[in-house]
């Protein structure tokens, strides 16, 4: 085709999760009651973590934090692919796909700093209890809060940038249930050689830092697990990381499967997969993991469930 018939596309066709009609009105409905609990769980905790009195500390800030980084993720994406589930001209505007991808950048960067940040958190309290209010103080919170939201949005506004500074004329069907750059960038119909090189290396360089962020951290964490003498306070400090050790593994690795492998192996049916485990189940599965392990929260829900209003009175 030459230049001159190429037209810029002004919408994307989103082909969704499934191709079968069978398949979409059960689909809706499944993904509906995942993102329902996503949202219900989620503000549950924002709530639960605002008014509960015990849990006005720094590792319950940045939990809330996450709350709020998983609801904002799963919003970014859900309500778009459910509209599409229901019809059957599946497009979304050239513009709104750019704010779309740059949401979501924005977001899955958030989430990934502070699951550092809480790695952090706990590596102070287990290796230096007796300063942890010092040194994580509620002014380093919101510091740490703000460098999180300033290094995500720098991403995403970089990110989204480049790949939606190159040409889509050829083709505007993207293989995927909603914006990202793999699958847009593989129908783009110019060079795609600067986008596909800040992907990599913005995606790289977080998750880099972040990673290693953690496991220096949890270096530290086990080495001080271990110099513990009574075994009640080995399960009382490892019980305290394991939630967070468990989300971390299941997030990062999700994430470093997606982004780091190589382009040969990259298959945007697998990529489909995983895109819908760490956009739409993650953020339902965070709130559970760090529940049902964690006493203070349980505790908080049951008084508030019990007395809602004296629970808001406490505050």
């Amino acid at each position: 085709m030459s230049p001159g018939n190429l037209s810029q596309v002004t919408e994307f066709i989103l082909m969704g999760n499934s191709d079968s009609p069978k398949l979409q009105i059960p689909l809706f409905f499944v993904f509906l009651v995942i993102y329902g609990l996503t949202v219900a769980w989620n503000l549950g905790i924002i709530t639960l973590t605002t008014v509960g009195s015990r849990l006005q500390t720094p590792i319950y800030f940045f939990f809330q934090h996450l709350a709020v980084v998983n609801l904002g993720n799963s919003t970014v994406i859900a309500p778009k692919m459910l509209v599409n589930f229901l019809v059957s001209k599946k497009t979304i505007s050239y513009y709104g796909c750019a704010v779309q991808l740059g949401e979501f950048i924005l977001f899955v960067g958030a989430e990934i700093f502070t699951l550092a940040s809480m790695a952090y958190d706990h590596y102070v309290a287990v290796c230096n209890p007796l300063h942890y209010m010092v040194v994580v103080s509620p002014q380093v919170c919101l510091l740490l809060v703000f460098l999180i939201h300033f290094c995500s949005l720098t991403t995403a506004l970089t990110v989204s940038s480049c790949v939606f500074s190159v040409s889509y004329c050829s083709s505007n069907v993207i293989n995927h249930f909603y914006c990202d750059n793999v699958p847009l960038l593989a129908v783009s119909c110019s060079d795609t050689y600067i986008p596909e090189t800040a992907v990599f290396t913005f995606s790289g360089i977080n998750l880099f830092f972040s990673v290693i962020i953690v496991l220096i951290s949890y270096f530290n964490i086990i080495l001080a697990i271990l110099r513990i003498r009574s075994s009640e306070g080995r399960h009382k400090a490892f019980s305290t990381c394991a939630s967070h050790l468990m989300a971390v593994t299941v997030f990062y690795g999700t994430l470093l499967f997606m982004y780091l492998q190589p382009r040969t192996n990259h298959s945007l049916d697998t990529d489909k997969m995983a895109s819908v485990f760490y956009t739409l189940m993650i953020p339902v599965l965070n709130p559970i993991i760090y529940s049902l392990r964690n006493k203070d929260v349980k505790d908080s829900l049951k008084r508030f469930l019990c007395n809602p209003l004296q629970s808001l009175k406490l505050t």
